[in-house]
């Protein structure tokens, strides 16, 4: 009887490949799964399935504030109400920040008095790294658009992380190179796109579009002169554009501003 069980199952094939499983002892220990087609799959390529084939686990999200309070390293906390300054431009340059709630944007006053919105800060990104590259003073302002908390990391604190905490710099170094990708987009969307298709592109990176962890897609409260000033036109354009987007159904007005996908078409528009 024994030995019949034992020939019965030597010889099963897989299904899938046709390959038999190994001889087995005479204590038989058979492990089994289902496969997510729901068939029960007793061997895998002639192999009982073990851990080494499952799948690894999703990653952790970074969370900058445990890592640097492992790593002791100093950083205090600030916090801004809307409209307040986080630093002025011509200030000194002796810290990097991380934004942690709010949205901070960063602008450029030119000596002629025209001034220039050339970044919006969301939670999570770095700003005022200048520093890090050996500018002694801030090259433009950074102002809070809604109420901000802020971690202020001192130049020689971030310098000395870098050196010492490969985690940390892998995020940092990847957070600078988005960031120079984003200026070379920013830049190419200024010399050859209209101001329609520019605000239409504003409007769906400030609502993080193509982020998988955003599911209600909002902006932070702006006003149109500041849209105005990111984009390079004037107010009263951004005013017939921003209509013109509500009228077609690509944003909506109900207690903020809500950006839908649709606005995309505009962009990929020709």
């Amino acid at each position: 009887m024994r030995g019949a069980l034992h020939n019965s199952l030597s010889s099963f094939a897989h299904p899938a490949t046709g390959s038999r499983c190994p001889d087995l002892p005479k204590v038989v220990v058979l492990r089994a799964e289902f496969t997510r087609a729901g068939r029960l799959s007793p061997c895998q390529n002639g192999a009982v399935p073990s851990q080494k084939n499952r799948p690894p686990p999703a990653p952790v999200p970074f969370d900058l504030q445990a890592f640097l309070d492992s790593a002791g390293v100093s950083r205090p906390i600030r916090r801004f109400s809307r409209g307040a300054r986080v630093f002025a431009q011509g200030g000194p340059a002796d810290c990097v920040f991380y934004l942690q709630k709010g949205s901070v944007k960063l602008s450029v006053l030119a000596t002629t008095g025209k001034e220039a919105v050339v970044a919006m800060f969301v939670p999570g990104d770095f700003f005022g790294e200048g520093c890090l590259a050996g500018q002694p003073l801030r090259m433009g302002t950074a102002t809070a658009m809604a109420p901000t908390t802020t971690l202020c990391v001192p130049k020689a604190e971030i310098m000395r992380t870098l050196h010492e905490q490969h985690d940390f710099s892998d995020r940092f170094i990847a957070h600078m190179l988005s960031r120079n990708i984003r200026v070379e987009e920013d830049l190419v969307d200024q010399l050859f796109n209209s101001s329609e298709k520019r605000l239409a592109r504003t409007l769906l990176l400030l609502a993080r579009y193509g982020k998988e962890d955003i599911t209600v897609r909002t902006v932070p409260r702006l006003s149109q002169e500041t849209l105005a000033e990111m984009i390079g036109t004037t107010r009263s354009r951004v005013n017939f554009f921003m209509n013109k987007f509500r009228r077609l159904g690509f944003i909506e007005y109900n207690g903020g501003l809500k950006i839908n996908n649709s606005l995309l078409s505009v962009v990929l528009h020709d």
